[in-house]
């Protein structure tokens, strides 16, 4: 199940946590402008790896992560559940966040689309 909407409106990628998603994450919306989203990936692996430092947010010891994490000097934001269905979006380093790690309907779908956008932006 999905815990995030993605959506791209004119020149921003936007994600919003449903539910009390917002409330463990303390975040109700997240706007990138496509030009400082460098890709998308599909990459359900990544929950298996170290997260950093948390800060504000909920763990419960993997199954559900909706939180800001640090690490090695960057800000990733989390929000998946489970690990089968989870988009990695990378962005600028100048972004508030480095990575956006979400739960979506659809991450290849979403992944491919992402990367036409970005693409399209720097034609």
């Amino acid at each position: 199940m999905s815990r995030n909407d993605v959506n791209i409106h004119d020149d921003h990628l936007v994600v919003t946590p449903r539910g009390l998603d917002k409330v463990w994450s303390m975040t109700k919306e997240i706007r990138v402008p496509l030009s400082l989203v460098r890709g998308a990936t599909h990459d359900p692996g990544i929950v298996a790896e170290p997260k950093g430092l948390r800060a504000p947010g909920l763990n419960t010891l993997g199954k559900k992560v909706s939180a800001t994490y640090r690490k090695e000097g960057e800000r990733h934001y989390w929000n998946v559940t489970g690990a089968s269905d989870v988009l990695v979006i990378d962005c600028d380093p100048t972004f508030t966040y480095r990575r956006l790690i979400l739960s979506v309907d659809d991450p290849v779908g979403w992944e491919h689309r992402i990367n036409e956008a970005v693409s399209t932006r720097e034609s």
